[in-house]
This record gives C-alpha cells, structure tokens and sequence, in this order.
C-alpha cells in the first residue's frame, strides 16, 4: 500500500470563482485506495461534454473561467485533478508519478464515468497526456480545444526555457505555487492566488507537482513517447473532428513557436487565435477563449 495524503476539506472553503461541488471516484481500476476529484457539472445527457485537463502545477481551479461559458452552452463540463493535484489524494513518493500512471488514471476516469461526444480540452500536461486518448477510442471523442501544449514524443531537443524550468524544479522541491502563478499570471487576485496553493499544506503534498518535469520524455524510449508519437501519427493522419486551437502568446516555453509545430501535426487544424497578453496558462483568459471556440464549433 503506497503512502498518501488528502488534503482537508476545510483548505479549499470560499475559494473565489470556484463554487462547484466536488465529485470523487474511489475504485478506478488499478487505482484503488486512492480517490480522484472531478467536476461533472450540466446534463449528463448534453449533446457535447467538455473535458477540460489542467497541468503542471495547477488544478481543475484552473478552468474556472471557462467552466461558466461551456455550461451556457448546455454542455456537460467534466474537470478532472491528477492525482498529485487539487481535491484528489497525493502519494507521497515522487516515485510512484509516471506517465503511464497518470495517463491510464484519464482512461479509466472517461471509461468509468461512460463520457461521449468528448471536447478535449487540454494545456500544458493536459495536452501531453490528453492527447494521447482519442487515437484510443475515437468514437468517444469529436472535437479539441487545444492550447499551449505538446505532443511528448522525445524525439527533439527539449527547449531551453523548458530545461530551466525542470532544474527549477529540482531545486526548489517546495515550490511556492500561488507565487509562481502570481509571476505568470500578474491578473491573479491574493485570494486567487491562494486558491492555488489551497491544494498544498506543506511540502510532503508536493511530490506530484514537483515529479512532472522529470516525466516529459526527452528521448525516444523515454515513458510515454512511443504512445506520444503514435497519437502524433493518429492526429496527422487519422483525426476527423473539428478542432479549435488558442496559443497565449507570451508562453516562453510552450508558446508561438512551438504551437505552430503542433499545428502542423493535427490534420485540418485552422489558424489559432492568439491570446496577445496570455502567458502559458492561458485559460486565465478563459472567457474570450471559451467563447471563440463555442463560436468557431457553432454551439
């Protein structure tokens, strides 16, 4: 049996923006003893479900902003946290975090809870994981949503600004995610920016905000990159959905340069729109986002 944290109920009280009730499942396969928190917000028969994946350090606070729009809609929302992340528990060993451990989490979690005529909605991990999926059940999914992302193929140079970020990482394995969020997102409030370190009492709840840097492949045999490439090869080739990219133009790590690789490798993927003032997490600009992909799909 691993060693796990929940963090209390109590730290994630009033947290503005967010007054959503939090769902668990507790018995996905192969995950049992550990609970998982989800979002599920708007009819469970909606003719389009939104499943909106955050990433490194971030959690399912992150969408917030968008959450709203797509409800509008008459979408169903389905918001997951990692493990590691948000209301969802946390192993305490950095060892137990591997690409395949989170990833086969997201294919249980879509099985599990039968979800169809799927958005994804991805950044960052999200995007690193997510996209992996529809090449797995393609009649589950229909469209992507896509922002600041990549497909970790480990089969090209790791950026520079990327590197950085990962020896950051390293050295500060209690990492202050509420400033780092400040930093990136100078738009945050004090409160909003609590909000991201609710999920965090200390420093032994970290082990799996610090551990994804050390799990983007950065060779071809790395975990995850065989799959990655073969979701890049589904996507290039196979991918028959509409798809909406939105790149925050001032990502120095996953930003213009990076998103344009990307789009080249999603079949019939149109022009982004670009976030002029959003950074790398660009769903802090959730709203004008949500809205132009809702447009752009015709809901």
């Amino acid at each position: 049996m691993i060693d796990i944290l929940r963090t209390p109920d109590e730290r994630f009280a009033d947290l503005p923006g967010y007054d959503f009730a939090p769902n668990y499942l507790d018995q996905l396969a192969g995950y049992e003893g550990l609970r998982c928190h989800y979002l599920d917000l708007g009819p469970k028969d909606a003719a389009n479900t939104f499943l909106c994946l955050h990433g490194q350090p971030t959690w399912s606070y992150l969408y917030r902003k968008m959450i709203p729009i797509l409800l509008a809609s008459g979408a169903r929302v389905v918001a997951p946290d990692f493990f590691g992340f948000g209301r969802s528990d946390k192993p305490v060993e950095d060892a137990v975090y591997t690409y395949e451990f989170h990833r086969n989490m997201l294919v249980e979690l879509v099985g599990d809870l039968d979800l169809s005529n799927i958005t994804l909605v991805c950044q960052d991990w999200g995007g690193l994981l997510g996209l992996t999926l529809p090449m797995e059940m393609p009649d589950r999914f229909k469209r992507l949503l896509v922002m600041n992302t990549a497909f970790g193929a480990g089969d090209m140079p790791l950026g520079d600004g990327f590197v950085a970020w990962r020896q950051w990482c390293r050295d500060n394995p209690d990492m202050a995610v509420g400033k780092l969020m400040g930093r990136s997102c100078p738009q945050l409030s004090a409160a909003e920016i609590a909000a991201y370190d609710a999920p965090y009492p200390d420093v032994t709840y970290k082990a799996g905000v610090r551990r994804f840097p050390e799990l983007v492949p950065d060779n071809p045999d790395a975990g995850g990159a065989k799959l990655s490439r073969a979701a890049r090869d589904w996507f290039n080739n196979e991918w028959q959905g509409e798809t909406f990219m939105a790149v925050g133009m001032q990502d120095p790590v996953l930003g213009p340069p990076a998103m344009a690789y990307l789009k080249k490798q999603i079949k019939n993927c149109p022009d982004w729109m670009a976030v002029e003032d959003g950074g790398h997490f660009v769903q802090e600009n959730g709203e004008e986002v949500a809205k132009a992909a809702l447009a752009a799909f015709g809901d």
